[in-house]
């Protein structure tokens, strides 16, 4: 799928470093934040990123919950890579199963906790055989009910599908969202519910795309571009982004 080529930085992930800057780097911002800056950031993102899409690739449901549950600390580069083989031979429930573990592993050594990764997609294979007659079920319990889909996988799946305005927090959603105040809460689920308390109702459907792609492309953990960001006026962690980039 096609990536933002306006805020394509580089294609190499950015090093692992703390989701949110410590110390005086960040200031300490009251929350909820103002509501039309809220509304002038998301406003931007959308003007670069009209329609912002997940960069996994994926044909169907089975395949985005299958890719999405390999993407747990893995880029989506190094996922594709993997899928695009995997999927050419077992892109269905049945198919995955015929595949087993042991063969599904050669796909996916590629992938951090591939072994661990392989044992949840041949259990989630079996269950959505057994339990949903090989349909992946679109909803929230159901979703989550699968060997290895926490609730981030499955705010993915129902994002990326449209049947929910979910936002999963990640690591670059939990960074820009502090970095640009919109929250301050310490864990990602406490971030998510303060994104939907103030992201806009138009806005909320994207709202996890444009975070991602934006953390991911421009605001990086560790050479944030604040140069190229069309919202760092509006950056209450502007100042002390500088010194980082």
């Amino acid at each position: 799928m096609a990536r933002p080529a306006k805020l394509r930085t580089s294609l190499k992930p950015a090093a692992k470093r703390p989701a949110v800057m410590t110390g005086a780097a960040i200031p300490a911002l009251r929350w909820p934040p103002d509501a039309d800056r809220v509304d002038q950031i998301f406003e931007r993102l959308a003007r670069v990123m009209p329609e912002p899409k997940t960069e996994l690739n994926f044909t169907d449901p089975y395949t985005l919950v299958v890719a999405v549950a390999l993407s747990a600390q893995a880029t989506d580069v190094a996922v594709n890579k993997a899928t695009d083989r995997l999927f050419a031979v077992a892109d269905t429930p049945q198919k995955m199963l015929a595949l087993g573990e042991e063969g599904l592993i050669p796909y996916i050594t590629s992938i951090g906790l591939y072994r661990n990764k392989a044992k949840n997609v041949i259990a989630l294979s079996r269950l959505v055989l057994d339990q949903h007659g090989g349909i992946v079920p679109l909803n929230r319990a159901d979703l989550q009910a699968l060997p290895g889909v926490g609730r981030k996988t499955a705010s993915v799946v129902l994002n990326e599908l449209g049947i929910e305005p979910a936002i999963a927090v990640d690591t670059h959603v939990f960074r820009v969202s502090h970095r640009l105040g919109l929250a301050n809460a310490a864990t990602p689920d406490k971030v998510e519910a303060q994104l939907h308390r103030i992201v806009p109702a138009d806005f909320l459907p994207k709202a996890h795309h444009w975070l991602i792609l934006h953390g991911r492309y421009v605001c990086t953990a560790r050479k944030p571009n604040c140069a190229g960001c069309i919202i760092s006026d509006l950056c209450p962690s502007r100042a002390g982004l500088a010194a980082l980039g």
